[in-house]
């Protein structure tokens, strides 16, 4: 029982990161910022280009991946650049959550 107290937290502290993640809007986003993305990062009239979302959209969708710290940004005078975020903190909570997953499903298996 104690497992899945254990990844119930784990999906609770995950939730953000999952949501982020599930949005096929958000998902061009990422796509477009890993394979466009430089060191400087993209302009939302980049990655509205890029994605033929609105500006509106992009905005929108940016700050559910910032809050969610899958994007970042800095800023050039009154210029936003997004870029990716290098700190994998999120992603090793989700790689932990899917082994532990993977862990208690294949528990459950050999006991049937």
């Amino acid at each position: 029982m104690a497992d899945f107290k254990k990844l119930q937290g784990e999906f609770i502290d995950a939730a953000d990161f999952l949501v982020a993640l599930g949005d096929e809007k958000r998902q061009a986003i990422i796509l477009t910022l890993l394979e466009k993305g430089s060191c400087e990062g993209l302009r939302v009239t980049e990655l509205t280009e890029a994605t033929k979302l609105s500006r509106p959209a992009v905005s929108h969708h940016l700050k559910i991946l910032r809050d969610a710290k899958l994007v970042d940004y800095h800023s050039v005078g009154t210029k936003n650049y997004y870029y990716f975020n290098h700190d994998t903190t999120e992603l090793k909570k989700l790689m932990t959550l899917l082994q532990h997953v993977m862990k208690i499903m294949s528990e459950g298996s050999e006991t049937q």
